[in-house]
């Protein structure tokens, strides 16, 4: 016999399982899921529903027997030669990508693969501009005018600052009675937020890079935390880079919100968007109705090779 449980964590060999009965329990996997699973770098994921041994071992670990179809995921590319994709979670109601425009500075780029993979697996996803309360009135204006180019495309975007706890109250509304993920890199205060919406987590924070004004890791490995407030929330490790994985390129544009409503305008259907007459993507970029840092990202995704691995160390 079998019972339920969420995945909280995991470590690659063990996994933290909240059992229905809300007790936590530790679970290693059978060996046919691991072979499943080879062409991820983790075949069970946090946020999976699966089925446990109803019985436990003389140090009190289940055993993972299976797990239930889930209703979504969000991947990308390992950069482990090895492996092809790494799942940083999965039944994900909403995504929150934390974004900082220095110490660390997360490219354009950066969000946009984030975006394209998260619209593809139909993941709603949320931009947070973190660290407002740091920038100056310039960067300030700069921020404005991201918000402004995402929220014409149907991105939420909200300015905050998770050293400010009142201001993250639309936050707890937000996530209680769902699973959501807050992503980015490491050091945009990832740890720190999810400590703002629940301080009983007293999850680890760490400091910038002076050389490299970069994060340091602090969370290894994904976990999923249950809020007081309701809820469970993904922190996901630092992402350095993103590769794409598991989207066609025949339909990469589809995951592009503002080129999937000008597309039926191409004269061909099949137009790839790049060299062909008559293009409606091509013009409404010529007449600056399209961003050029989002356009750029398409073409790029487009002209990858999607054998090789996703080693670049450019935050891109």
């Amino acid at each position: 016999m079998s019972v339920k449980g969420k995945v909280l964590k995991s470590t690659g060999k063990w996994y933290i399982v909240e059992h229905e009965d809300g007790s936590i329990v530790n679970c290693r996997i059978r060996g046919r899921l691991r072979l499943e699973g080879l062409r991820t770098t983790n075949p069970i994921s946090v946020g999976d529903v699966v089925l446990m041994s109803d019985e436990e071992d003389d140090e009190g670990n289940r055993v993972i027997e299976d797990f239930l179809p889930r209703n979504n995921y969000i991947v990308r590319k390992s950069t482990n030669l090895s492996k092809q994709k790494q799942m940083l979670a999965v039944n994900i109601d909403r995504a929150y990508l934390l974004i900082t425009i220095h110490s660390p500075e997360t490219h354009l780029a950066f969000i946009d693969r984030f975006l394209v993979s998260a619209e593809a697996f139909r993941i709603p996803t949320t931009l947070l501009f973190n660290k407002i309360d740091l920038y100056n009135e310039d960067e300030l204006e700069y921020i404005d005018a991201l918000c402004y180019m995402y929220e014409q495309i149907g991105y939420p975007c909200v300015k905050i600052s998770a050293r400010d706890k009142e201001s993250l109250s639309f936050l707890r509304e937000e996530i209680n009675g769902n699973q959501v993920m807050i992503s980015g890199h490491s050091g945009v205060g990832k740890s720190t937020l999810v400590n703002a919406l629940d301080e009983s987590l007293a999850i680890k924070t760490g400091s910038i890079s002076d050389a490299h004004q970069q994060g340091k890791h602090t969370t290894t490995f994904a976990e999923m935390h249950k809020l007081a407030s309701g809820g469970y929330i993904v922190d996901t490790p630092g992402i350095r880079a993103f590769g794409i994985v598991d989207l066609e390129k025949d339909v990469m544009s589809h995951y592009f919100p503002e080129m999937r409503a000008l597309m039926h305008e191409c004269k061909f259907n099949n137009c790839k968007h790049i060299n062909e007459p008559k293009c409606a993507i091509k013009k409404a970029l010529g007449e600056g109705k399209l961003d050029e840092s989002r356009y750029s990202t398409y073409v790029q995704l487009m002209e990858e090779d999607p054998t090789e691995s996703y080693r670049k160390n450019d935050f891109t």
